[in-house]
């Protein structure tokens, strides 16, 4: 009797089905509750912290570095720069520590008198300067100088020997704190670019890799042989990273407001030529996120952009650009702000089929005294010397021929929410990167949207609520699209339904922090594209708490919330306000053939700013022009309707 013979090949792919067949035939796991296939869970963290790495925030005097900081957002006491035993009110769940790429170590370097240092006449006057404790004049002076370009035409701050050291010293910390399911510490830098004499074009490079992808290179710098202030520049460099290492990685700008006329702007920064496809997916890509909110300034809108928002006028530094060069005008508005640029970008998407400023929103301190997590109770400063003292309210942050920035209008701000599956460095960069995040001005509060075609009052009171989202919707960060039309039919909806006139639908969730203020109200957000390309927007009151006192009038505004704010006493009643808002909401004005894009803002009701607590704790009276109240807020990233 013959047999066949069968290849190797045959007989190797027979042994690892038999093995596979073998596997699946192992019993399931009993569960009593089925894991959920959503994310149910939000994480807050700072996504922008400075140690004494970043040379400002040294010749400011911190002197913390970055294991100091994972100490301090982890719950552990340390010791500020003033002295102070210092601990956060609420431990973070992650952070991201970014010192500025240029220029590490430089402090240090001018401090010891390095003979290259030494050699150059302004090297020899900071270092006495420093010597006699001057340290925030030279601060001054180096960021004015930086912007100008002068540092970098006399030293080569951006050398592999002044990169490194703190370059592996963070990643190192960033190794030893990141605790995968408990917290996380992400690997990160600040490209600094300030062109055209101080102009803000930073953005905050975060990984989502570990430490043996990272200790084999160095941050991307503005200056030096390889760098350069053009963001085009840092993208590639990004793309170059991911190549070579398979790793993955983005980039946040931050701080419109401070950028003159370029972080927003309609030409290329180098060409000056309009935007191409190319620059239009490449923004899109490695920049899906955008830092609405810290403490140089609430940067969601300005009362100009939007005079009928009784709530545009935040925190609001409009003064002038980084280095104070530069007075602020009302031209370069919209190219400042997240509201305006948001609107900007419905006009590249209606035009090109890309929207170059689709971006989620999220907040961070942005802090230089490694000390993050701002909270109106326990505020630490933008750097340290303005940590807590009497005097600090009435030191000016800056004060140039434009104008001065007032100690005390520095903002207690901000931190970012991100719903995720688990608190790992994979699961909670692949969230921002689906913007499925929100930015808050410090407040822990809990909020959800869903945008939809078919959601139905009372689906906010379900127990269901988040598998009913994901399953008729798209959450936070998302896109809706007409129903059964090319390649994006929508799941389970029928065409009809948009056919028939009908509009979208949020579902919506708000929550306080169990800490601070009650709500004081939801309010929906919406900008869009008309037919003659005009851009609009609107404030939508959707939900507000103690409702059977308060009603909508007219015009689509509803009362004050009131106000139990004790000044002296630095304190406030949770008496008004409601401890949770939803509601289902429907667009009263969609057109289905108009751009438009979706998002939420949460305000509490009024409480002490951190002004006011300095008060009462130093026993002190502070001018008139200075505010001792705050009305705390969220804002969530939107949801886009694309025709």
């Amino acid at each position: 009797m013959k047999y066949a013979t069968l290849p190797v090949s045959l007989l190797f792919t027979a042994s690892v089905l038999f093995s596979i067949s073998l596997h699946a035939q192992e019993p399931e796991k009993k569960r009593y509750i089925e894991p959920s296939k959503h994310p149910e869970d939000v994480y807050f963290g700072d996504a922008h912290i400075h140690t004494r790495i970043s040379v400002d925030a040294s010749l400011w005097g911190n002197t913390l570095g970055p294991a100091d900081t994972y100490r301090f957002v982890r719950g552990e006491e340390v010791e500020s720069f003033k002295g102070w035993t210092v601990k956060l009110g609420r431990p973070m769940d992650w952070t991201v520590i970014s010192d500025h790429s240029d220029a590490w170590g430089f402090f240090q370097l001018m401090e010891s008198g390095e003979p290259f240092i030494m050699a150059e006449q302004k090297g020899v006057r900071w270092h006495d300067m420093i010597k006699d404790n001057q340290t925030r004049q030279v601060a001054d002076e180096f960021i004015k100088e930086w912007g100008q370009g002068k540092i970098q035409s006399t030293w080569d701050v951006s050398a592999k020997e002044l990169l490194e050291p703190g370059w592996i010293e963070t990643v190192e910390a960033a190794e030893a704190a990141n605790d995968p399911g408990d917290f996380t510490a992400f690997i990160a830098y600040e490209w600094t670019s300030n062109p055209t004499g101080g102009d803000n074009l930073h953005r905050v490079v975060i990984y989502r890799d570990d430490a043996d992808k990272l200790r084999e290179i160095l941050p991307y710098t503005t200056t030096g042989a390889t760098g350069s202030e053009d963001p085009e520049d840092l993208w590639k460099a990004l793309e170059a990273y991911e190549t070579k290492t398979g790793g993955q990685v983005m980039a946040i700008p931050h701080n419109g407001n401070w950028g003159g006329e370029l972080m927003f702007d309609n030409v290329t920064f180098e060409s000056k030529k309009p935007f191409d496809k190319a620059y239009m997916e490449s923004r899109a890509r490695w920049e899906p996120l955008y830092e609405t909110t810290q403490i140089k300034g609430d940067g969601e809108t300005h009362p100009i952009r939007s005079p009928d928002d009784e709530f545009a006028d935040y925190e609001t530094w409009d003064i002038g650009n980084l280095a104070y060069t530069k007075e602020v005008t009302e031209e370069m508005l919209p190219k400042q702000y997240t509201r305006a640029a948001l609107k900007t970008g419905l006009n590249y998407q209606d035009k090109y089929g890309i929207n170059p400023f689709q971006f989620g929103l999220v907040g961070a301190g942005g802090s230089h005294t490694s000390l993050p997590g701002q909270e109106e109770n326990n505020y630490w400063g933008k750097h340290a010397s303005s940590e807590p003292d009497a005097e600090r309210w009435k030191t000016p942050f800056r004060v140039a021929d434009i104008g001065t920035q007032e100690g005390w209008s520095e903002v207690a701000s901000g931190i970012t929410g991100i719903w995720a599956m688990e608190n790992t460095r994979k699961a909670l960069w692949d969230a921002m990167k689906r913007k499925e995040v929100y930015a808050t001005t410090g407040t822990r509060i809990r909020v959800r949207v869903f945008g939809g075609w078919d959601f139905k009052p009372g689906d906010d009171q379900r127990s269901d609520f988040v598998a009913l989202g994901y399953d008729k919707g798209v959450p936070m960060g998302g896109e809706l699209y007409y129903p059964a039309v090319g390649d994006h039919a929508y799941w389970g909806i029928a065409a009809e339904l948009v056919e028939k006139g009908k509009s979208p639908t949020f579902m919506v969730a708000a929550l306080k922090d169990p800490i601070f203020g009650n709500l004081d109200r939801v309010q929906m957000v919406k900008g869009w594209r008309d037919s003659e390309g005009n851009l609009h927007e609107k404030v939508h009151n959707i939900a507000w708490g103690d409702a059977e006192k308060r009603k909508m009038g007219a015009d689509g505004r509803i009362p004050p919330v009131g106000n139990t704010v004790n000044i002296p006493d630095a304190s406030w009643t949770n008496s008004i306000g409601d401890v949770q808002l939803s509601t289902v909401w429907q667009d009263p004005d969609f057109d289905s053939s108009e751009q438009a894009f979706y998002y939420i803002r949460v305000l509490e009701i009024p409480t002490p700013r951190w002004t006011a607590y300095d008060a009462k704790r130093f026993n002190i009276t502070m001018g008139p022009e200075v505010p001792m109240i705050n009305q705390e807020r969220a804002y969530t990233s939107p949801i886009w309707y694309i025709p």
